[in-house]
């Protein structure tokens, strides 16, 4: 092709097309991923496959000469890729297992542990729950921590009655107490069939106290006069069974003292003291007193009331009165003790009653009855109060 002078040289598509043209097979454009292969999860750094010249992927001991037949490079992706699935299978296998320190997806971890100790003391049928230490909180403020406090409550028959608590200690997840609650009045009955249900919870000033997390402590497993340990971590809150039998719903505990004086010819009664009152004013408390009978009471004159006081669910009397009576008439008697709320312009409201003599069972007849065999020895017994009235307190 012959080209004039000050024409522009022209090239045709084929020609083009043809230019730089090598001749043989098409081979593959290689990948960036070629040169920096990913590896999985816990391989050995050791041991990685190389590239050999013409880019496919080799284990190191393939791309070594050996006078042994050629090895297929289709069997050798294969055997790579067995390699890799059960390298990577082993390593999933360990992402499984929980790390025992770090693993924080379980509620009873995250809501963290509670330290603390019971004692039962039988002798003075008293319950001591000292709250020690709680570790690793669940935080409820904004500000990443936590205004804790904890609330006691017997169960079956939780209320304001028997809730106690500790204080509350600001900006902490790791609170230390060091405190002792007690409950008063708590009998052998008591340590077969209740619970101790103890929770944490957030204190808030402008909003409701948030929940925390809770355990629940069964009386049966405690020993008389043995102090028992426990570091339980917290659980989500748990249902509270309300099938009891309102008919004979707990409105408290009261300790009576009974005594026939032969030097004065008379029953001698204290009233000590009571404790885990139900709450009848609208400020969560009471103003409580009592009132005793000893029926029947032709004369009407066999009526006592203590002095009232003033704002407690747990209060403590130490008064005694005194029935002149023939010891030969007591059998025929029964002492109806009766617990009333004070109320200033309306009527008195009714707590709970017990009564105790002949016609009375369990620990109210015992009680009676140690009286009666015992002359002159002052016998403490803690009742539990119902909210049945007997009929000698109809009338306030």
């Amino acid at each position: 092709m012959t080209q004039r002078k000050g024409e522009k040289t022209t090239i045709s598509i084929q020609e083009h097309m043809a230019i730089d043209v090598c001749p043989g097979p098409i081979q593959p454009i290689k990948q960036i991923s070629d040169y920096f292969p990913r590896y999985p999860r816990g391989l050995p750094p050791t041991a990685p496959p190389a590239l050999s010249r013409t880019g496919s992927l080799r284990s190191t001991s393939t791309s070594q000469k050996s006078e042994g037949p050629a090895v297929d490079p289709n069997q050798e992706e294969d055997d790579l890729d067995q390699a890799f699935g059960a390298t990577a299978l082993v390593a999933s296998k360990k992402e499984e297992e929980p790390d025992v320190e770090g693993y924080d997806s379980d509620d009873s971890t995250t809501l963290g542990t509670l330290d603390f100790s019971l004692l039962y003391d039988q002798e003075n049928n008293a319950l001591h729950c000292t709250i020690n230490k709680a570790k690793g909180l669940k935080p409820m403020d904004h500000n990443g921590l936590s205004d804790p406090y904890v609330k006691l409550h017997l169960l079956p028959g939780a209320s304001k009655a028997n809730k106690l608590r500790t204080k509350t200690l600001r900006n902490t997840l790791n609170p230390v107490w060091s405190e002792t609650l007690t409950y008063y009045g708590i009998t052998d009955e008591d340590m077969v069939r209740k619970t101790l249900r103890i929770s944490v919870c957030d204190e808030d000033k402008f909003r409701h106290n948030e929940f925390i997390g809770e355990t629940r402590i069964p009386l049966k497993k405690l020993k008389p006069n043995q102090t028992k340990n426990f570091s339980n971590c917290l659980e989500k809150q748990l249902p509270i069974d309300k099938t009891d039998d309102k008919s004979l719903e707990e409105r408290g505990r009261i300790m009576i003292s009974l005594k026939y004086s032969s030097q004065k010819s008379g029953l001698v009664v204290g009233i000590i003291r009571c404790a885990h009152l139900a709450a009848m004013d609208a400020n969560g408390f009471s103003d409580p007193y009592v009132k005793t009978y000893l029926k029947p009471d032709e004369n009407k004159k066999s009526k006592h009331k203590t002095t009232v006081k003033k704002k407690t669910l747990n209060p403590e009397f130490n008064e005694e009165f005194f029935y002149e009576i023939k010891y030969a008439d007591l059998s025929k008697k029964t002492l109806e003790v009766t617990v009333w709320d004070y109320d200033i312009g309306k009527s008195n409201d009714f707590i709970g009653g017990v009564s105790l003599g002949i016609n009375a069972n369990g620990e109210r007849l015992k009680h009676w009855f140690d009286c009666l065999k015992n002359k002159d020895k002052k016998i403490e017994r803690w009742h539990t109060l119902t909210n049945e009235l007997p009929g000698s307190g109809c009338n306030d």
